[in-house]
């Protein structure tokens, strides 16, 4: 069976704070550490209410420091907002302080609206125009090639990903030798042919000798559907927020929420969330089979946007469980 991995958007609750929502990541870290997951990754957003880990770096520490085994990183750093020096020597400080265990997830998209893009001081365009050869600058810190030696950073043993949600990532991760991840957990139009490209026109690198795909997965998991599917209207609400330019704090369950949305939204929800298992264990399963049969992936990274800590922990325990039976079934 296929490793599971965790993204966390570190949510912050209606009610909750932020100090709350990193204690949650801790939390969600040491039990995904535990259950076997591979991976745990903390995504960079700016000026959203409800995503606590836009100093992404800050909180990789703080997972990493409140385990032992498991591998912490970005899914991802969005490369535009940041000098690739700076990057390099964030993330060459995470790898001195927990060797062998930090995975730096590079985006090109910013994380960010122009409002924020200009309160940081930003030229998107300039900067995603940019992203190849900043990649590769990025990397040559670590190799000790770079224009000047990063400190930390210079000889770090960072595994270096390229995010995507397009063709462009899929192509450049390619072109460059490196894993993918792509962002089928709320992008999912492109899934396809992105990986496909990926897979065609990979060239073997001195990082990895075959393409390797993980993908963007959401599972809420309950006891029952039903439950699950209640569960499951905060995300629901969470892309209609964001769809309407009002993103906003993680909200609690609301009962028929689907219902009461016009037809061409729930239209657009099945779409964006067509990557997504919402159900008890058996339900999960089989959608998580069938998402794998049909993708080939090599790795799933688990995301789950639940607004009660303790159903959120039970939701990743669950998975877990699903992933520990697809792998009996596999060895029958």
């Amino acid at each position: 069976m296929i490793p599971f991995s965790i993204l966390d958007l570190a949510p912050i609750v209606e009610g909750g704070s932020a100090a709350e929502s990193f204690a949650n990541s801790v939390r969600l870290a040491e039990l995904g550490e535990r259950l076997g997951y591979r991976r745990f990754w903390l995504a960079e957003h700016h000026g959203m209410p409800g995503i606590a880990s836009a100093a992404t770096s800050v909180v990789i520490g703080h997972v990493a420091a409140a385990t032992k085994a498991i591998r912490v990183g970005a899914g991802g750093i969005m490369l535009p907002n940041h000098a690739p020096l700076l990057i390099a020597e964030q993330f060459g400080t995470l790898d001195a302080l927990y060797p062998g265990r930090i995975d730096l997830g590079l985006g090109r998209a910013p994380g960010s609206d122009l409002k924020v893009a200009g309160a940081m001081r930003r030229d998107l365009h300039a900067a995603a125009e940019r992203f190849p050869a900043d990649v590769e600058e990025l990397i040559s810190y670590f190799e000790g090639t770079g224009p000047i030696r990063a400190v930390p950073g210079d000889g770090a043993s960072v595994d270096v990903w390229i995010l995507g949600s397009s063709l462009y990532g899929a192509s450049l991760a390619a072109h460059m030798g490196l894993p993918y991840a792509f962002a089928s957990h709320f992008a999912p139009a492109a899934l396809l042919p992105a990986i496909s490209l990926y897979r065609r026109n990979f060239r073997p690198s001195k990082w990895l000798s075959a393409p390797y795909v993980m993908l963007g997965f959401n599972i809420i998991a309950a006891d029952t559907d039903a439950e699950a599917q209640w569960l499951a209207t905060s995300l629901l609400q969470a892309f209609v927020n964001l769809s309407l330019g009002q993103p906003a704090r993680l909200q609690p369950p609301v009962a028929g929420y689907e219902r009461q949305l016009p037809a061409a939204t729930r239209a657009r929800l099945a779409d964006v969330l067509a990557c997504s298992a919402i159900g008890a264990p058996e339900t999960v399963a089989k959608a998580v089979a069938a998402f794998i049969a049909e993708t080939g992936a090599d790795e799933l990274i688990v995301s789950g946007a639940i607004f009660d800590s303790g159903a959120r922990l039970r939701s990743f325990e669950i998975a877990a469980e699903v992933r520990d039976a697809l792998a009996r079934r596999q060895a029958a």
